[in-house]
């Protein structure tokens, strides 16, 4: 992987960050894509180490000029909007996650590359009452799953059509280091350190939580493992699903929290649902990937790391 050239897509959001951080220690030649009003919180430190180049998804000439002067090799496209419940702009998704894929893709096929990793969401599946596999029909609950089943089927045709090796990585409840300080599990923690819980929706909620450094492996199994399928997608999640009621405990163990919890002090969101799990079957059987971090262990590595870091974050959501 040393001097690979690497663009990557959405590297100042949470896993982007982290997915950087892992390609640098590979050696790689990151560069990284970014708005021109982007996050900086996370990078700190590693702006000596990659390019930061400003050009917006939506500017197609601009992307077709960055893509013949960086000539990646590797492209992991994270970059997305509306995954967070404050993100609410129906137009600014699909100019992001359709009509931005959609430019990137293009720019990318003109010049060739040897992979190509596109980011999914299990939302894209909609609510199921059993783990869906990735040929399962999409039946998105919300706008932005919408955007993301639409991208997801273009990268597929796209890599099936010109047999480009173009794969989709469905992401199920990823957290860990530099997550969001709006996200559950930094308010957990940030609120559990105070001895606090935050408000919370029903104890029956159900998530499937894989720790971030598998997702990075995730990444770079994708990007490196040969005989896949041209538009391939994979489902990245444990195979396990976990309440908000076995997560709280979780947290007051941990943390020592001496309150007990208000469960339904936050409304449902139309996401939230009592079955959220991966069949992470294909992606194990063709990649060979696992996740190696139990929940108790991510969940300790998470908190060492706020413990670290609380000065760095910035206000309530990054």
């Amino acid at each position: 992987m040393a001097g690979k050239s690497v663009l990557v897509t959405g590297g100042t959001g949470f896993v982007g960050a982290n997915l950087v951080r892992r390609l640098l220690r590979e050696g790689c030649q990151v560069h990284l894509l970014v708005r021109r009003e982007h996050a900086t919180w996370r990078l700190l430190g590693l702006t000596e180490q990659v390019q930061l180049h400003e050009v917006e998804l939506t500017d197609r000439a601009g992307l077709d000029r960055l893509v013949a002067q960086v000539r990646p090799e590797w492209i992991f496209h994270l970059a997305a909007y509306g995954a967070y419940s404050w993100q609410t702009d129906l137009q600014q998704m699909i100019q992001t996650n359709l009509a931005g894929t959609a430019n990137l893709v293009e720019a990318c096929a003109q010049v060739g590359f040897a992979a190509f990793v596109n980011t999914g969401s299990s939302s894209e599946y909609g609510a199921k009452d059993y783990a869906p596999a990735e040929d399962e029909n999409p039946e998105p609950n919300s706008h932005y799953a919408c955007t993301k089943v639409a991208a997801t089927l273009l990268c597929r045709y796209t890599a099936q059509s010109r047999n480009l090796p173009l794969s989709t990585l469905r992401l199920y409840s990823v957290y860990g280091p530099y997550e969001d300080p709006g996200r559950l599990f930094p308010a957990l923690i940030r609120q559990g350190l105070e001895g606090t819980l935050p408000p919370l929706v029903s104890p029956e909620t159900m998530r499937d939580y894989v720790y971030v450094d598998d997702v990075c492996e995730a990444y770079l199994l994708a990007a490196t493992r040969p005989g896949q399928e041209p538009g391939a997608v994979y489902n990245v999640g444990s195979g396990v699903q976990t309440s908000l009621r076995q997560l709280v405990e979780l947290a007051r163990q941990a943390l020592g929290i001496a309150v007990e919890p208000t469960w339904g002090s936050m409304p449902a969101r139309i996401w939230d649902t009592s079955v959220w799990v991966a069949d992470n079957r294909r992606i194990r059987q063709e990649l060979g990937w696992a996740p190696r971090t139990s929940l108790a262990e991510g969940f300790g590595r998470t908190v060492d790391w706020f413990r670290q870091h609380l000065s760095l974050l910035p206000g309530e959501k990054g």
